[in-house]
């Protein structure tokens, strides 16, 4: 009985990491079948440019989820860090390296602000404070903005999120996003980064059990900053990416981003409950969610009906997260738990 149990237990891993794949699998076949746009070079480009801005997000909201926070901010601290930038840039005429730096500095200290909030000021979970700042940055975006978008950027800027590998070569190098090549790099380090420094590891034990991280002498305020510092970075590299590819800050660019994020993350394997996930699994959620709604455009979907579909997908991932990771028997047992001390 417990071989057919550790068996069991064996092939729901590997279904928990192998699932997104296979889904990815099977969504490619579906639209490959009802349209002959998907599997075109142009078309396969153009879903790693989408995915090279989404996917420095879902790598920040990676980092929170694993300590079992969230950080609904992600895409207006995208939005407000390029604005920053563009001003810089544009209005201020500052060397556009300089600009650069300004843009990762601004979303960090946006990510240090959410990580505070929960810290320091001691918010009950990251969903309050992070849904506060998102609205924040929105705010202050849209003011110092107009509302309106600030267009011209430098070549330097605008490079990432616009150039290719090659020109005129006649390979499909001539079509590839250095975006996405950025991207990649960035994961491989991230992935190196959770597994082999000491900062990567706490993260991973302060999701898995924060009392036992305290306890073992882990700074768990210092980690679950860090997180927030982390996403805010990564969301400012992202919105690098975006503003490259549109050639100008946007002021509501950052609009329902987080979904994206919290989706593709979910999907990857990562765990609700922290303490659980891997990079590649997170990658394999981005290129699912950026093929799925390359597919809804593509069988003319309306915007709102992706909406619904986005909203499906994330109940969906979520549920099977719980049921993995036991969350019903969890409740259950507190639940008892509650009713033996009510009878005390």
């Amino acid at each position: 009985m417990k071989k057919e149990k550790t068996v069991g237990l064996q092939v729901r891993e590997i279904m928990g990491k192998a699932g997104p794949i296979i889904a990815l699998i099977l969504l490619c076949i579906f639209l490959t079948l009802k349209t002959d746009k998907f599997l075109t070079v142009n078309n396969i480009m153009n879903i790693a440019r989408q995915t090279s801005m989404s996917g420095f997000l879902a790598l920040g909201m990676m980092a929170c989820i694993l300590t079992a926070g969230i950080d609904l901010s992600v895409g207006f601290t995208m939005t407000l860090s390029t604005i920053v930038m563009a001003k810089c840039a544009v209005e201020m005429g500052l060397p556009p390296f300089l600009c650069i730096i300004i843009c990762v500095l601004t979303g960090a200290v946006l990510g240090l602000v959410n990580g505070l909030l929960l810290t320091k000021c001691k918010l009950p979970h990251p969903f309050i404070s992070t849904m506060g700042t998102q609205n924040i940055y929105k705010g202050i975006g849209l003011v110092i903005t107009g509302a309106t978008p600030i267009a011209g950027m430098p070549l330097m800027i605008s490079w990432a999120g616009s150039a290719t590998v090659t020109k005129s070569t006649g390979s499909i190098l001539d079509k590839m996003p250095v975006g996405f090549i950025l991207m990649l790099v960035v994961y491989v380090l991230f992935s190196i980064f959770l597994t082999y420094t000491r900062l990567g590891r706490h993260i991973y034990a302060v999701g898995g059990n924060m009392t036992t991280a305290g306890l073992s002498g882990i700074n768990v305020d210092f980690v679950r900053t860090s997180v927030y510092v982390i996403s805010g970075i990564m969301a400012s590299l992202g919105g690098i990416i975006a503003v490259g590819r549109s050639d100008s800050a946007y002021p509501l660019s950052g609009l329902l981003l987080d979904n994206d994020a919290i989706a593709a993350v979910i999907i990857g394997g990562t765990s609700f409950f922290g303490g659980k996930g891997n990079v590649l699994g997170t990658f394999s959620g981005v290129i699912l969610i950026s093929v799925l709604r390359n597919g809804l455009n593509l069988l003319k979907v309306s915007s709102d009906m992706q909406t619904i579909f986005l909203g499906v997908i994330i109940i969906i991932a979520v549920f099977i997260d719980v049921v993995r990771n036991g969350g019903f028997k969890r409740v259950k047992r507190m639940k008892k738990e509650g009713e033996a001390k009510a009878i005390a």
